[in-house]
């Protein structure tokens, strides 16, 4: 792959080379010389076809994570939040000390501490990440969901973008079967809160414990708003909201 600099920008195929945009700019690759029917059954081509198997697992379980939270999503996440989930997912995969080689998922791996700790603490807004805008301590009960912040001072426990007057919590609940590709999600009440110097303590208790024999996730999310005449607006359409793992059992 090939970055293509000049005044002509093209894209599309031209003799054995394609070119396209992406949002890292113009790039330029040459055509791949094996045709696809070659990759399903050639016996050489064995190895390629497990790979993508396993990949293609690994892509379909961070689309159900997604789907299980994209209404989170849709206030906090980055244009790369799919590539680097399915990053880890394949890392997960590879956990998976049981299935024969091409069939390894995430459904078995992600039960190994070692694979859960991966996806522990994943940022989908990667440029604005917890450990970058709160400071302050808080705990997760795993058998309830609730978040404690037993001190918080908003205006020197977290770190707010020029302009914000309010800051806004809340935390989810999830189970996310991998096996069986269903997921299950309870919420907190939001609580919203000027940038101030008052202490207040608060809790962020899920409505339920969602149901479901899968993996147990803990999101926090974190909005930043500007109040004027009343009313809280969000902040560049939430370029600086937080949504994070906190824990997972």
């Amino acid at each position: 792959m090939a970055r293509l600099k000049g005044l002509l920008k093209i894209e599309g195929t031209l003799d054995n080379l394609t070119f396209y945009k992406t949002q890292d700019g113009h790039l330029v690759k040459t055509k791949s010389g094996v045709s696809g029917d070659r990759i399903a059954n050639d016996p050489n081509f064995k190895r390629t076809r497990e790979n993508g198997s396993e990949f293609g697992s690994s892509a379909s379980a961070g689309k159900l994570l997604r789907n299980a939270v994209r209404n989170l999503m849709m206030n906090a996440s980055d244009n790369r939040v799919t590539s680097r989930l399915t990053q880890i997912m394949t890392q997960i995969k590879n956990y998976d000390a049981t299935s024969p080689r091409g069939e390894r998922n995430v459904g078995v791996g992600i039960a190994d501490p070692m694979a859960k700790a991966l996806l522990k603490g994943f940022d989908f807004n990667d440029s604005a990440t917890l450990g970058s805008v709160i400071f302050a301590p808080f705990t997760v009960n795993t058998g309830t969901g609730d978040i404690a912040f037993p001190a918080f001072t908003p205006i020197n426990d977290i770190y707010y973008p020029t302009g914000a007057t309010h800051v806004s919590f809340k935390s989810a609940f999830a189970d996310v079967d991998f096996v069986n590709e269903v997921s299950a999600i309870e919420y907190s009440p939001v609580q919203n809160l000027a940038i101030d110097g008052t202490n207040t303590p608060f809790n962020l208790i899920p409505a339920a414990v969602p149901a479901g024999a899968g993996t147990k996730l803990y999101f926090l999310t974190i909005e930043f708003f500007q109040e004027v005449n009343g009313i809280q607006y969000s902040l560049k359409n939430g370029a600086y909201n937080v949504l994070n793992i906190v824990e997972i059992a």
